[in-house]
């Protein structure tokens, strides 16, 4: 692996679940694209057409949680701490357009690596619904094999304890001595 290239676990830490999709934030993809984010975010404003809701949105200010990301309530404001603009979520197709959309060289190049950080992903999570529904129906197996075994203890310590004190039942008829 060449020095300009970032493993994909790199890529993959930048990669977050918004609105029930698997997202990368601007200032993200423009670091892994080579590219300040103004950059990366003129470009996408110049070709908004090949920008579709399902591509690329604005997040809201209710997403921006991280405390990393708000604005400094200090008088002096640390470079490169606090937003100015609500960054924008790119999914994977948008991201794939961004790194057309750039005349950036090492943005196709890393689009690939992009692009296999998302499928990667993908595949975990649908590996991890597979093993879940393995898991419940195994667990609805072994409770209908504990459910037939305890049933068989139940009976069977029944047995011994009739064994032990026998239930009183009727008194036998006893047979008369005499006449």
């Amino acid at each position: 692996m060449a020095k300009s290239t970032v493993p994909i676990q790199t890529i993959e830490a930048r990669i977050y679940s918004l609105r029930g999709q698997r997202v990368i934030l601007d200032h993200d993809l423009a670091e892994i694209y080579g590219v300040e984010t103004r950059v990366l975010n003129q470009a996408v404003r110049r070709n908004k057409r090949k920008f579709p809701i399902d591509f690329m949105f604005q997040l809201t200010s209710a997403e921006l949680t991280d405390p990393g990301v708000s604005r400094s309530q200090t008088v002096t404001l640390k470079r490169g701490k606090n937003i100015k603009y609500r960054p924008y979520a790119f999914t994977e197709h948008g991201a794939i357009m961004a790194a057309n959309v750039l005349k950036s060289g090492r943005a196709v190049q890393m689009s690939v690596f992009v692009v296999r950080a998302f499928i990667k992903m993908r595949r975990m999570l649908t590996d991890n619904k597979e093993l879940a529904r393995r898991l419940a129906q195994l667990e609805n197996e072994l409770k209908k094999r504990l459910d037939l075994h305890e049933t068989a203890i139940v009976g069977i310590l029944q047995r011994i304890m009739n064994l032990i004190d026998p239930p009183a039942g009727p008194e036998p008829r006893r047979k008369r001595i005499g006449f």
